[in-house]
């Protein structure tokens, strides 16, 4: 798939992924695909009860993306533990901490084969997923027993075999939350947290995993609300232009994409407005903005976007690399709209989920 082709409304859309509200698809869903050309949709468990809901949706979903060129993005945050997307039916594993220290690097890999497959055969292709964020507050904190240890070298060797799996499997793996959500004990859900380390110390420890599962073939990164001190100045990382082309491009001389966590997160959206940090989002370079509000806003938003290339202040060849980007991971995925989904034995995958439960216990 060639970009020459693609108009300046098939361009942004690509670039934006986008949450809904709703369980089934309204005019205003159907208008964000068709009309808006949104690259892509993050799935939460609001948006479907059981399997059956869930695969009548992404089914939907897909069929009204097919009069578009590009295949769509079904997102989704599955990482195990408490953050579980996965309807009724389907067992939750345990959280990446418990697995990690319970049953090393074997149950690791297995638990990302059993997410990968569990998202694959039913119309997932990328997932949020895993976290490489260094362990330092309780469990119960925003990010808690979501990390794989606490040291650089663990959560190295964990995340990068977990992220591995996911890829075998077929699903695009975003690693998060560079530079590294470890070094602050703030939860950028609610608050804009400051790192204090200076950067070597960061590029030492918190950065370390993510550079390793660069060279291990990452193919996304999620840059995270992190204000770091004499570095992004007042700026969160995301949004900060001089940060995520010096290291992310340079240093690491990353080719992948690069994806924004949730534009609706306190850290956004109290210190800036949802509308502002979509400009600063992309004019920092990222590849993908995510946000999730209403469809309405949300077409608000891609109008604007529209408006700053029409208008000159966003230029086309800065689009024209993230498109790029995008449709090569795409391309590399085998992403379709028309893959069969929803033949996965439930039962089988329960049975592979209890194991590592019990050996977690």
């Amino acid at each position: 798939m060639e970009i020459d082709g693609l108009s300046i409304q098939e361009k942004i859309g690509q670039m934006v992924m986008v949450g809904i509200n709703s369980n089934c698809v309204t005019k205003e869903v159907k208008a964000l695909i068709q009309d808006y050309k949104v690259g892509g949709l993050i799935l939460y468990r609001k948006n479907f009860s059981t399997y059956e809901q869930m695969i009548t949706l992404i089914k939907q979903l897909r069929e009204l993306n097919r009069v578009n060129k590009i295949p769509l993005f079904i997102a989704i945050d599955q990482e195990g533990g408490r953050v579980n997307r996965m309807p009724q039916e389907i067992l939750n594993l345990p959280s990446a901490h418990l697995i990690a220290n319970k049953m090393g690097l074997d149950g690791v890999k297995k638990s990302g084969e059993i997410i990968g497959k569990i998202l694959r055969k039913n119309g997932f292709n990328l997932n949020f997923a895993p976290v490489l964020d260094i362990k330092r507050f309780e469990d119960s904190h925003g990010i808690g027993d979501r990390c794989y240890g606490d040291n650089k070298d663990d959560v190295t060797k964990y995340g990068v075999a977990f992220m591995k799996e996911l890829q075998k499997q077929g699903i695009v793996s975003v690693i998060k939350h560079f530079p590294g959500h470890g070094a602050t004990k703030k939860d950028s859900h609610f608050f804009l947290p400051k790192i204090k380390d200076n950067i070597k110390k960061l590029q030492q420890e918190d950065m370390y995993p993510f550079g390793q599962a660069v060279a291990n073939g990452a193919d996304s990164v999620l840059v995270g609300h992190l204000v770091i001190k004499n570095e992004t100045k007042k700026l969160p990382a995301s949004l900060s232009r001089r940060f995520i082309t010096k290291y992310l491009r340079k240093e690491y001389r990353y080719r992948g994409l690069i994806i924004t966590d949730d534009l609706k997160m306190g850290a956004i959206s109290l210190f800036y407005g949802t509308n502002s940090a979509v400009k600063k989002a992309f004019g920092a370079g990222n590849d993908i903005v995510v946000f999730r509000f209403t469809p309405e806003k949300e077409m608000k938003i891609i109008n604007e976007i529209k408006d700053l290339v029409i208008k000159g202040n966003l230029k086309e060849n800065r689009i024209n690399k993230s498109v790029k980007r995008i449709i090569n991971i795409k391309q590399k995925y085998e992403i379709s709209d028309e893959e069969e989904i929803g033949n996965m034995d439930i039962d089988e995958i329960n049975k592979q989920i209890r194991e590592i439960k019990e050996k977690c216990l």
